[in-house]
């Protein structure tokens, strides 16, 4: 018994009955000995009300998170679709625009050259062993198309040539092929000269054109547009334009390397012009002739691509 009144606990105890007694003193001092023990329990029982508070406060704050949790995933989900249909609407958007576009470019090669009837064709396989991307289009025989219908973009562009068709098909051989040359001129000098395609220069998408006289004042960014010689190529169809001129190595004429208006190795859709087989059904020209011989040589069957 004696140990206990030196423990800690007894000081403890001791120390609150000495706090008891004085608030029970100055309570009875000032007349308020009665409401002293709801005080005593009233500040006791203060912490614990405050951290009860607390404690409610944030349980309801985490529990109207939760509850708000689902319209803010059906929000999120609805946002997200909504972004969805906005790039949807802008790629049909450039899908138009394309189309207008194209739409517009035919409509005036059509003006150009009114004698010819233009085919669409969708680009549905390439050859991969050739390295001057002949490609096969969908249409052939039961559309009209025939060995010898010069094809261009759908912008206007020359692309090439039909190098033979099937019932539902048919392959092109394209200007970056060095066995096809194309009668052209240079539309600001009126320089005429040989386009062509290049085994060195097949790679980089580019054509030469051969032949310009050595006065010739053609330049960098002049426009390339066919002669109509030879009745293959009808007159005044775009190629490119030219971004390079030199003397040719027997320095007796100017070469040009000429940039396709088009991107021969890209292009997915091109119009047939249909009535240029008539133009030539009578009889192969010397580079006709040539381009089917080294074509069939170097390219093999476009159906074993597709």
């Amino acid at each position: 018994m004696k140990d206990f009144f030196q423990t800690g606990r007894f000081k403890a105890l001791l120390v609150a009955c000495v706090v008891v007694a004085g608030i029970m003193a100055y309570a009875g001092a000032n007349g308020r000995l009665q409401a002293a023990p709801q005080e005593l329990l009233t500040a006791a029982l203060t912490p614990i009300q405050k951290v009860t508070a607390l404690f409610s406060n944030g349980l309801s704050g985490v529990v109207d998170r939760f509850l708000r949790l689902d319209s803010i995933v059906e929000e999120n989900e609805q946002l997200k679709a909504d972004n969805a249909q906005l790039r949807q609407q802008l790629v049909e958007l450039d899908q138009y625009k394309a189309e207008n576009e194209a739409f517009r470019s035919a409509n005036n090669l059509k003006k150009e050259h009114p004698d010819y009837t233009l085919l669409p064709g969708v680009v549905i396989g390439r050859d991969p062993l050739d390295q001057f991307y002949s490609f096969t289009i969908d249409v052939g025989w039961k559309n009209g198309v025939e060995k010898g219908n010069v094809v261009v973009s759908e912008h206007g562009y020359l692309v090439g040539m039909v190098l033979d068709s099937t019932y539902t098909s048919a392959k092109v051989v394209t200007i970056l092929n060095p066995a096809l040359n194309v009668a052209c001129m240079v539309s600001r000098t009126r320089d005429n000269g040989l386009v062509t395609g290049s085994d060195v220069l097949a790679s980089e998408g580019l054509c030469l054109m051969n032949n310009l006289p050595r006065s010739t004042q053609a330049t960098v960014g002049d426009e390339v547009i066919t002669t109509g010689m030879g009745e293959v190529f009808p007159e005044g169809l775009l190629v490119g334009r030219v971004t390079e001129i030199a003397n040719d190595a027997t320095g007796q004429s100017m070469q040009a390397k000429i940039q396709p208006g088009e991107d021969i190795s890209a292009v997915k859709q091109v119009l047939v012009l249909l009535d240029t087989g008539e133009a030539v059904s009578g009889g192969e020209s010397d580079a006709d002739a040539s381009s089917d011989a080294q074509t069939d040589a170097s390219s093999g069957d476009q159906s074993g691509a597709e």
